[in-house]
């Protein structure tokens, strides 16, 4: 069966006898360490799973909506000091989405989600900039922080980084990947100003400072169970939203209500 939401799957006939899509989503990730029983491509993998199952769900509750595949690469210069992270700068990242968009918006596409699956990643200063410039309205998602309001109810501990959460999730997608004897405690140094714990000043991490094994977050308590859990909720939440918009109409106050 060929996945019209698929654009790897679709073809020039399909999408020639339909309407183009209304809503492409475009995924982001990272290839970098993820503590020692983690796969390096978690955030990859991950978001991939994720965005495609995103786009399912929209499409078989009648969003016109396109999967494109996952950029695998992102901005990793803070973990460069473990094996073996790739590191893209973000202009480069910026600019490979940029052509992207600049690609759809070619064929009439005006509505692009981007699903972001890496911490290190930051496209708010791109979509504020090239929803100036061409007629496209972009919306960024890291898709981590969507249940954030119920992570509390399925986790022990807060995860920043290849812990409870993220190692969850690996169990529930691909668990021949995790080699949990291998994980360190993730527990990492905390700074030694009280701002910047507190998180009312911020700065970028050098993971090799915090730890010997490039976590944050321990993993102890992970369960496919609360993986399954958390994906579910996250995805069915930003689903929705594709479906709604999609059926959205682009006027001159969108994404904005109109005032009365």
């Amino acid at each position: 069966m060929i996945r019209d939401w698929d654009i790897t799957e679709t073809n020039m006939g399909r999408l020639s006898e339909g309407r183009l899509p209304e809503v492409v989503v475009l995924s982001t990730g990272a290839l970098e360490p993820h503590n020692r029983h983690l796969p390096e491509g978690q955030d990859y993998l991950h978001t991939t799973h994720v965005s495609r199952t995103v786009v399912e769900r929209a499409s078989a509750a009648g969003a016109a909506v396109l999967w494109l595949p996952t950029i695998a690469y992102g901005v990793d210069a803070n973990l460069m000091d473990f094996p073996l992270a790739v590191h893209v700068s973000q202009q480069t990242l910026d600019a490979l989405l940029e052509d992207i968009i600049r690609s759809c918006a070619a064929y009439g596409i005006r509505k692009v989600v981007i699903i972001n699956g890496h911490g290190g990643n930051d496209f708010a200063p791109l979509v504020r900039r090239l929803q100036t410039e061409i007629e496209v309205h972009l919306f960024a998602c890291n898709w981590w922080t969507v249940g954030r309001d119920q992570y509390a109810e399925i986790f022990e501990e807060e995860d920043d980084h290849a812990g409870e959460m993220e190692t969850s999730v690996a169990l529930a997608l691909y668990p021949h990947l995790v080699e949990r004897q291998r994980a360190g405690d993730g527990v990492s140094a905390p700074f030694r100003f009280e701002a910047l714990n507190k998180g009312w000043v911020s700065t970028s991490r050098r993971f090799i400072r915090l730890n010997d094994h490039c976590a944050v977050g321990r993993p102890h308590a992970a369960t496919a169970e609360k993986g399954h859990r958390y994906l579910d909720l996250v995805i069915d939440r930003i689903a929705h939203f594709v479906v709604q918009l999609s059926h959205a109409t682009v006027d001159d106050s969108f994404p904005m209500q109109e005032q009365n």
